[in-house]
């Protein structure tokens, strides 16, 4: 797994076997993520979105603790899925990176707690897969306006995006700072660093 430009989010690119039947490649695999990572992934819920091509979904994050690490991939077609630093107090904040998952590369994104993520349908029939540590609880979550200017994310649009209601009436990222929303850098360390200590435990306790 390699990072990517903001902490606490790295790519996974996995070899994939081709011959005359088809494909193989493993899209998870538990030890380089947790040598990557610093800790296992904790799976509580999987969800699957089809989305038509021009769909942005998010920028989505949830409250920290517990907030909702996510490990996403594209089983058909293809996205571009964005990371965005909403932490208040990080270096990085107000930056966002993203990374093109498709059915052909199949690479995989995880995003740690506190990060908001989003992403823009490529083609027709677009399938996203994520694996998320938490389970969606509505309170916790939250949203920031996917067009926000200060973001200046390069969503790839010939068309006009095609948003949600509940994402076309997000704030911006000024104005969830402004109002208490957005995650701090601090906190979200600290939550890192409780999951990497109960991993090690985990893994004592097992060995």
């Amino acid at each position: 797994m390699r990072p990517l430009s903001i902490d606490g989010a790295w790519v996974h690119e996995p070899q994939v076997f081709a011959d005359h039947r088809g494909s193989f490649f493993e899209w998870f695999d538990g030890d380089a993520f947790h040598e990557a990572v610093g800790a296992d992934l904790r799976l509580a819920q999987a969800n699957c979105s089809v989305s038509r091509r021009g769909v942005v979904r998010g920028i989505h994050y949830a409250d920290v603790p517990p907030g909702q690490a996510k490990y996403v991939t594209c089983v058909r077609g293809a996205v571009l899925d964005v990371v965005a630093d909403i932490r208040t107090g990080s270096p990085t904040f107000g930056q966002w990176d993203a990374v093109r998952l498709d059915d052909d590369s199949h690479r995989c994104v995880f995003l740690s707690e506190g990060l908001g993520h989003a992403f823009m349908a490529l083609t027709a029939e677009s399938t996203v897969v994520y694996l998320c540590s938490e389970g969606y609880a509505p309170r916790r979550e939250h949203g920031i306006h996917p067009l926000d200017a200060s973001l200046g994310i390069d969503w790839p649009v010939d068309r006009p995006p095609l948003l949600s209601d509940k994402d076309a009436a997000a704030p911006t990222l000024i104005e969830a700072e402004r109002g208490g929303l957005l995650p701090s850098y601090a906190a979200c360390r600290a939550h890192r660093l409780r999951s990497a200590s109960r991993s090690s435990g985990n893994a004592s306790t097992r060995a």
